[in-house]
Parts: structure tokens; C-alpha cells; sequence
């Protein structure tokens, strides 16, 4: 889509403009204006009113002679050579005074001051911005842009985007293509009485295309496509906002067929909570919008698609059907969703033919359709650093990396004891996943210290995308987390602060299977906790007695502890294993998970090295166990 953008600028510019020419004009204009009004006299003149002594003020300028007489009425005559002037004004009484103007009255002061300078210079502004807004094809025009819909407008264009462009998300395109099925057809729907609906909630985590999705729908569909952050509604001043969203829906009748998008809607969407003072600005924007969307009828040609990652925090008025009629998941990829993700982003940049991006998208779990356009750029970036004129498998591998655990630290220096006690803790890992069932498998361990912070990671992965986790993995999952600080007390019989990731993640775990996934016998089904903000973060509260609280604390402590034991006794059980494999990652610093079986599957015996080239990745990367 090509934006056609209206030719603005800030409240603040305007309001600088005024106010600077107003000082040019009493510190340059009015002066010159004063000193027009002076009446000029001829020197005999200005001597004969000296010799009678008439002569009130007088200065004597470098070109000029101002005077007043005794009514306080300015004159000014030219300078002749006279060496007896001064005292024969001083003999006349005259007072020397620093400047000399005719006085006026503080009222008439104060208009030609202020008053009408103001006037000129908004009356050339109201011109302007009418000219201008009728040149960028605008409707109302108003001052400065007051209540004046900031939205972009694009238009159809041969480069604009369509649903070949949007992977991933095959679903939401399957929901939304009936819209544009309904903007080139209508008729069709009418004809048998039904009608579309009047608004589309986009709802998903950040960076999942839900701009990108309501862009396509507009691509495929040929339309105008009018484009808003939910936030350029809100204003300083009252009802400037629902000011915005009348000329918004003028503007979108008059173009219609198109589609309206207003992203990020719960900052004027939010919940309204009948408080006494409730009539502000936001609360009369979104009442404006409710009224707007309401007013449309099935045949205006209007769509509205708004996005938000708050769904829970909207008012209920505004997802009543007749409004918002329709709500759109644009979740985070599958495997499948991930590759063709992928593939699109990779038709920007040179890849070598072999790379499998199948590969790339199972390292890439939980990403992004944002994030994997990262990956992309990044391995991009890092085939220019080595010289490369394309990407090639191991630039992606490195990029998934670097967007889980940031850049390899180059700088940071490790002692000796502090390399080998991390390499002991990554082998922790590594090791309690590989003899437990129900585990994910190991892709790739490292002790080079990375820029998140973490001094190491072990990258376990599963080898297909899950939705369902039985208790028994989630117990595998917080056994795996403690292996590291296991592996450090069975190695060195002391602990460090390497853990604090893992601790955080086990205990975060442990509480959510007995607060939320009923794992608990005692609590059984029963929910203890409530998530807020899925898709931002997840956050919980509890929703409990202090009494069950405590019982919560002391069962989470008991399970991590359960499992923590469990860990200590699989390294226990094999450390002739973990050392073995411990000083084999202290030589190495980065081995593979197919390096990391050899080496546990051969008794000792060193297995050879893999050519970068031959090595087979096979499993895809999870968060890593950050090493702080």
C-alpha cells in the first residue's frame, strides 16, 4: 500500500510561530511604527521652542533631535552643528531623558501590542491549514490540526501487501479473507441477508503480524486503507479526541469501501469504571467511538480492524456484538508456521541453496513472526562480517543464538576455577536430561559467556512442537533446572550463584502445576491462581487465604526440593560421566548434542570431531539455563 500523508505538524510548532512573531513584532515593528508617528520640524523650529522654553524632554541621537514640548507631544528635527545647544537647553529647563515616544493609552498599548498581531498572524494560519488540508485531500479543516484525525491514509498500490506475503498464520487469513470477499462482492451477501462484521479484533502477543495481517487484508481487497495508533486519540484538551474519531469515520464514509485499522485500541478502549469524575478525555473517546461504530449500517462498505495484546482490559461495550462482532487469534507460530515465516523473510536476502530452514524453524521455538524476521537479518549480518556473498547454515544457527542469549562476550575472561565450575554445571544439565524419559534432547552445550548476562547454556529442545505437558515431564523439566546446582555440589561440595536463572524458572514451574494445572492432591482442581495479561507476560495473582498461601510456599518447596534430590542422585550415580564430559566441555567450550551422546555412549573413549559442515542438527532451542 503507497501512505499518502497530509502535510502536518505538531500543536507546539504552530503555537512557536505565533508567539515568535509576535516578540519580532514589539521588539522590530512596533518601535518603527512609534517613531513614525513623531512629527518632524525643522531646526528654527526646535530653537525658537528652546528660546521660550517650551522644550519638555529632549534626546540627542547620533542622526536626529526627539523633543517633547510641555503637553508631552513628540517631535524630531536632523542634527546641525550647534556647540551651544546643550546649555542652552539646560538654561531652558529641559529634561535629558533616554528615550522619547508619544504616549498612548495602556488600552490602545495593549491591542496594537498584542491583541492585533494575534489576530493577523491566526487568520494567516486558519488560511494555511485550510490550504493545506485541501491539498492533501482532507475534510474539515480546523485549526492547527485541533481534532483532526491523525490517521494515515494508503492506498492501493502494485507493491502493497497481500496474504502471500503473511506466513504462519493460516487461520487468520482463513477468517479474514471472508472480509475481503465481502468488499469485492457484497451483493452476494446481501442478497441472501447476511452482513459482515462491522469490527475485527486482532488479539496475540507482540510481534506476531497483526499490523501486518490488517495491511494484507486491504492489499487483497484493493481499498483504502486508513491507518491509527490508539493513542493519537488521546489529548490534552477535552473532547479533542472524539473530535478525531468523528473526522476519522467522516473521512472513512467518504472513501468507503476501505478499511479502518486502529492499533493498540486499549489505550482509549480500556474498561470504564463509573467513578463520579469519570468524564474525561479518554472516557468521551471511546464514548465517540462507540457511537461511530454503532451508526455504521451493513451496506457503508466501512471494516473496522483494531489490534491489541490486552484484550481482557477492554470495555465490555465496545466487544458487544454489533460492534466488534468478530474476535481474531494471531497466535505465536507452529513448526510449520516458523518455516514458512522463514522462507518469506529469506527471499530478501542471498541463501545458500542447502539451507534448511526446517532445521532453523525447530531451533526457533516459541519465536516470533518478528523475532524470526530478526534471525534472518541477523545471520545476514553476520555472513557480511565473514566475508561471505551468502547465508549459509551455520550464520542462521548462530543468529537463533544470538537472539536467545544475545552476542558472544569476546572480552569477558573467565579464571580457570570459574571456567571449569561452569562447564560442571552446564554438564549438570545436560546430563540429568539425558537419563530421564519424557525429556527433551540436548542440541547444543556452551561455556562461552554471552551479552544476556549468562556465562553458559545448554540448549535442550523437543524434537516436535507440544501443547500438552504431563506432570511427569513438568517434574523432568524442574530436575533438569536443579542438575546444574546438583552438578556442583556432587563436583566441588559447594554451591554458587550460577543458579539464580535456573532457580527462578523451577520454582515458577513447581507453582504453577499446583496453583493452576491441579497437580496437587491436596488442592486437587481447585485454582489458586489467576493469569492477567496473557500475552504480555503472563502475570498471576493469587486469589487465596494467607492460610493456603503458606500451604502453596510449602508444597513448591517440597517438590523443587523432591527434585533437586533426584538430580543429585542421577550425578551421584554417573560421575565418573560428569567429569569425563565436564573436561571435555572445559577443552572444547562448545560441543554439539550429537558430540555430548557420543561421548556418554563411548565409555570414555573421545569421539571424533564433526567437519562444521557434516554436523546435523536435529532438534530445535528452548530458553537457555542462564548462568548469571
Amino acid at each position: 500500500m503507497k501512505e499518502v500523508k497530509p502535510s502536518k505538524k505538531p500543536m507546539a510548532f504552530y503555537y512557536g510561530i505565533v508567539l515568535l512573531l509576535i516578540l519580532l513584532f514589539n521588539s522590530m515593528a512596533k518601535p518603527y511604527m512609534e517613531q513614525a508617528r513623531i512629527e518632524q520640524v525643522d531646526y528654527g523650529t526646535f530653537m525658537n521652542m528652546t528660546a521660550e522654553k517650551q522644550i519638555g524632554k529632549v534626546q540627542i541621537q547620533e542622526n536626529q533631535i526627539l523633543f517633547t514640548d510641555k503637553d508631552n507631544k513628540a517631535y524630531k528635527t536632523g542634527i546641525m552643528n550647534d556647540p551651544q545647544l546643550v546649555d542652552r537647553l539646560h538654561d531652558s529647563g529641559a529634561v535629558f531623558a533616554q528615550d522619547i515616544k508619544e504616549t498612548e493609552s495602556p488600552f490602545m498599548n495593549f491591542l496594537l501590542t498584542w491583541v492585533l498581531p494575534i489576530i493577523i498572524f491566526l487568520g494567516i494560519g486558519q488560511y494555511m491549514n485550510r490550504k493545506l488540508m485541501e491539498r492533501a485531500g482532507g475534510g474539515n479543516s480546523m485549526m492547527f490540526g485541533l481534532g483532526k484525525s491523525q490517521a494515515k491514509i494508503y492506498v492501493p498500490s502494485s507493491e502493497g501487501i497481500h496474504f502471500s506475503d503473511v506466513a504462519g498464520e493460516d487461520e487468520a487469513k482463513e477468517n479474514l479473507s471472508e472480509i475481503v470477499d465481502y468488499l469485492h462482492n457484497p451483493q452476494k451477501y446481501s442478497a441472501i441477508g447476511a452482513s459482515m462484521p462491522k469490527g475485527v479484533l486482532l488479539v496475540g502477543p507482540p510481534g506476531t503480524g497483526k499490523t501486518m495481517l490488517a495491511k494484507a487484508v486491504a492489499g487483497e481487497a484493493n481499498v483504502p486503507f486508513f491507518s491509527i495508533a490508539g493513542s493519537e486519540f488521546v489529548e490534552m484538551f477535552v473532547g479533542m479526541g472524539a473530535s478525531k474519531v468523528r473526522d476519522l469515520f467522516k473521512q472513512a464514509k467518504d472513501k468507503a469501501p476501505c478499511i479502518v485499522f486502529i492499533d493498540e485500541i486499549d489505550a482509549i478502549g480500556q474498561k470504564r469504571h463509573g467513578n463520579a469524575m469519570g468524564n474525561d478525555e479518554r472516557e468521551q473517546t471511546l464514548n465517540q467511538l462507540l457511537t461511530e461504530m454503532d451508526g455504521f449500517q451493513g451496506n457503508t462498505g466501512v471494516i473496522i480492524l483494531a489490534a491489541t495484546n490486552r484484550p481482557d482490559s477492554l470495555d465490555a461495550a465496545l466487544l458487544r456484538p454489533g460492534r466488534f462482532d468478530r474476535r481474531v487469534p494471531v497466535e505465536l507460530p507452529d513448526l510449520k508456521g516458523r518455516e514458512e515465516i522463514l522462507r518469506v523473510h529469506a527471499k530478501k536476502i542471498k541463501s545458500a541453496e542447502n539451507v534448511d530452514f526446517h532445521t532453523i524453524a525447530r531451533m526457533a521455538a516459541g519465536a516470533s513472526g518478528a523475532e524470526l524476521a530478526n534471525i534472518i537479518n541477523e545471520g545476514a549480518l553476520r555472513a557480511v562480517r565473514g566475508g561471505r556473498l551468502q547465508v549459509i547454515q551455520s550464520d542462521l544457527e548462530e543468529s537463533v543464538e544470538v537472539v536467545i542469549a544475545g552476542y558472544q562476550k569476546k572480552n569477558a575472561v573467565l579464571s580457570d576455577k570459574e571456567k571449569r565450575t561452569v562447564a560442571y554445571h552446564e554438564i549438570g544439565h545436560a546430563l540429568v536430561a539425558a537419563k530421564q524419559t519424557n525429556s527433551a534432547p540436548v542440541q547444543k552445550i556452551t561455556i562461552i559467556p554471552r551479552t544476556s548476562g549468562a556465562l553458559g547454556y545448554t540448549m535442550q529442545v523437543e524434537k516436535k512442537d507440544k501443547y500438552l505437558l504431563s506432570k511427569e515431564e513438568l517434574e523432568n523439566k524442574i530436575a533438569t533446572l536443579t542438575g546444574g546446582r546438583a552438578a556442583e555440589e556432587v563436583a566441588f561440595g559447594q554451591i554458587t550463584t550460577g543458579a539464580s536463572n535456573d532457580i527462578e524458572q523451577a520454582t515458577k514451574l513447581a507453582r504453577a502445576m499446583i496453583t493452576r494445572y491441579g497437580m496437587s492432591e491436596e488442592f486437587d482442581m481447585v485454582a489458586m491462581e489467576t493469569v492477567t495479561n496473557q500475552y504480555l507476560g503472563g502475570d498471576t495473582s493469587l486469589a487465596c487465604s494467607a492460610e493456603t498461601q503458606r500451604a502453596i510456599d510449602a508444597k513448591v518447596v517440597k517438590l523443587v526440593k523432591k527434585q533437586h534430590d533426584i538430580a543429585r542422585t542421577i550425578l551421584e550415580a554417573n560421575k565418573d560421566a560428569l567429569n569425563r564430559l565436564a573436561d571435555y566441555l572445559y577443552e572444547k567450550e562448545t560441543i554439539t548434542g550429537e558430540e555430548f551422546m557420543q561421548l556418554l555412549e563411548s565409555n570414555g573413549e573421545i569421539p571424533k570431531a564433526v567437519p562444521e559442515e557434516e554436523k546435523v542438527v536435529d532438534t530445535a532451542a528452548s530458553k537457555p539455563f542462564n548462568l548469571a
